[in-house]
């Protein structure tokens, strides 16, 4: 374990506890109080690392995401349950405007070819901004959605070149996380860049 924690940059007790939650499986039994951990552990606890630190979540959720790579190959479904796992809100809005807000994001989806459950926790997110645009009286955003849309299918595009990149599905739940993290982040700085540079364009130049 010595040589785990030395590989993996993790301390000793704190694999110790992952081993114990479940997020870590065990290494194969040498001796009575001896284990012995291959690659694939050191990977676990990088994308458990990554679950943690960098997509903030809790270790009950942390051992879903997993249970979900254990459990399921199929990509697809581990990017649902990772995806989900990432994007936690709850919209409270009143029935009418939830109901708008939802006919608005149907009509986006189904020109853009997307398809989501009234379950699903980026729409419920989305529901409760539009909402909220829509209290602030900004029309003028909620005009450019159609717009917004087509810049979101062309990010998915990119994020999903990048998670194919991936050769084991630990990598690519883990390039799920950084992705949707740290991608959310360098999407919000070259936006504020481009945003100061068209302000420029617009206003000062010529």
């Amino acid at each position: 374990m010595a040589e785990l924690s030395a590989e993996s940059g993790i301390p000793v007790a704190t694999i110790k506890y992952y081993l114990r939650e479940g997020l870590l499986p065990a290494g194969e039994r040498t001796s009575p109080n001896q284990a012995r951990y291959g690659e694939e552990h050191v990977r676990r606890l990088k994308l458990i690392r990554a679950l943690v630190e960098v997509g903030g979540l809790s270790v009950a959720t942390v051992r879903e995401v997993v249970a979900a790579v254990d459990s399921d190959r199929a990509a697809y479904n581990v990017l649902g349950v990772a995806q989900r796992a990432l994007t936690v809100f709850k919209a409270e809005v009143p029935a009418d405007d939830r109901e708008w807000a939802m006919g608005l994001l149907t009509s986006i989806a189904k020109e853009h070819g997307w398809k989501f459950g009234p379950d699903n926790p980026a729409a419920d997110l989305l529901v409760g901004t539009l909402c909220t645009i829509r209290a602030l009286g900004h029309q003028a955003l909620l005009d450019q959605l159609g717009r917004y849309a087509e810049i979101a299918d062309r990010i998915a595009e990119a994020d999903l070149d990048t998670l194919e990149a991936g050769v084991s599905m630990d990598r690519i739940v883990e390039a799920t996380v950084v992705g949707t993290v740290l991608g959310d982040r360098l999407f919000e700085g070259l936006r504020r860049l481009a945003q100061a540079a068209e302000t420029a364009r617009r206003y000062t130049e010529g």
